[in-house]
């Protein structure tokens, strides 16, 4: 059989429809609270400060970990230890979604938080377990691939609330728009009820206490405190850059004297698809690079990219640079995104995988949620230009930190 034979038989097959499925369904709630939430809200006069204060509903997808271990101990009778948490949480949001067309955003302001608040909940246990059952059906050689196909689908799914949601709502009352956002969560349902439990989670933690402690007595053990170190710091730095220089992406394509047109015609979709496509040529070139080469390459790149936005930064109003920025850094998004998932879905223990990617993915989302609210000051301080450099040289520890996490050598994780 040949190489090429070899690598499109291992594409395309049943794990990786499954993680078409997973990224659809895990991307679709939080698009709803990022995209159609805030859309809805303004479109009823509500204050853009207060629709500010909505980015708070977030926390639960960074404080996952708190209540991981309970997915790793606790099964449901007959569905099992991740199809029963699947399933629930699945149809928790497919209930709950709905429930937003029964409230007026300005009387009952409260009320639509805490319901905001238990979908993102919802939607990061559901993350949680997607996560874990997605790591063990997948080989080491086929993390790659699988991840890069389950990140894409995510991006896609942003379509759903993001596109399709937004232009109903020029058509249909509220309620019936959410009602129809929510329908999208049922191929994730059928695919819950279709897959089969992994053999890996058959026997669990026979204790709570053991489901809470072991997973971090395991990593510890396993990588000794001072490589557990530097992995946890690696996963915190690796993205910081790129996680910085995006955070303000639309005020400064304003202030570059872009028109809100230009940013949602040239911007969302020079960056979209090249994300899309840099994650799954990813997840294939992985299959060959082996996860460690390709943490060193897909980094260059995202790197480089970074650089891209300082460049905008001196030449200004541009649309054809506008677009090569965004395309080339969102490529760098995908490549790097794609290696950076299949190393933390490689560093967890199969016994422990919900509790051990919930804490690594938390680690890694902490910059995007706490760090990057200083980016408005530091632009204020350093104009954009030097504010780019920066978040180049920031991302440059993370870099550093693969001669001793991930070196460059021929792994055990390459398909061919």
């Amino acid at each position: 059989m040949s190489e090429k034979s070899s690598l499109w038989r291992a594409i395309f097959t049943r794990k990786m429809l499954i993680c078409v499925f997973t990224g659809f369904s895990s991307g679709l709630p939080l698009y709803f609270l990022i995209s159609l939430v805030p859309a809805w809200l303004r479109s009823e006069q509500v204050d853009l400060k207060v629709i500010g204060l909505f980015a708070l509903i977030q926390l639960p997808y960074i404080w996952k970990f708190l209540w991981s271990p309970l997915l790793d101990h606790y099964a449901w009778p007959k569905l099992g230890r991740r199809r029963g948490w699947m399933l629930f949480t699945q149809i928790a949001l497919l209930l709950s979604v709905p429930l937003f067309g029964w409230f007026e955003p300005k009387l009952d302001l409260w009320s639509i938080a805490y319901l905001a608040l238990a979908v993102a909940f919802f939607s990061a246990t559901q993350d949680v377990v997607l996560d874990a059952f997605r790591r063990e059906i997948l080989f080491d050689v086929e993390l790659g691939l699988g991840n890069a196909i389950h990140v894409n689908a995510y991006r896609i799914a942003g379509l759903v609330p993001g596109s399709l949601s937004l232009i109903l709502a020029d058509h249909l009352p509220w309620s019936s728009v959410f009602l129809i956002t929510a329908l999208f969560m049922l191929p994730g349902v059928i695919m819950t009820l279709m897959v089969a439990e992994p053999d890996l989670v058959k026997s669990g933690p026979r204790t709570l206490r053991a489901a809470v402690v072991e997973p971090f007595r395991e990593f510890i053990n396993r990588q000794g405190w001072r490589e557990a170190l530097l992995i946890l710091g690696f996963i915190f730095l690796y993205k910081l850059g790129d996680s910085m220089a995006t955070a303000l992406a639309t005020p400064f394509y304003l202030d570059m004297g872009f028109t809100k047109t230009d940013i949602g015609l040239i911007a969302k979709h020079a960056g979209l698809w090249p994300s899309v496509i840099g994650g799954l040529l990813g997840g294939v070139w992985m299959m060959r690079l082996g996860i460690n080469r390709a943490l060193w390459l897909f980094g260059v790149v995202q790197v480089v990219s970074i650089l891209g936005f300082a460049a905008l930064a001196l030449v200004g109003h541009d649309k054809v640079v506008l677009a090569l920025v965004i395309g080339f850094e969102a490529l760098g998004v995908g490549l790097g995104t794609a290696a950076f998932v299949a190393f933390i879905a490689r560093t967890t223990h199969p016994l422990y995988t919900a509790t051990q990617f919930a804490l690594f993915t938390s680690l890694a989302s902490v910059p995007r949620a706490f760090i990057n609210a200083s980016t408005g000051f530091l632009v204020e301080q350093l104009g954009w230009f030097a504010f780019f450099l920066l978040c180049t040289v920031l991302a440059l520890p993370g870099m550093a930190l693969l001669i001793k996490v991930a070196p460059w050598k021929d792994g055990e994780d390459r398909y061919l």
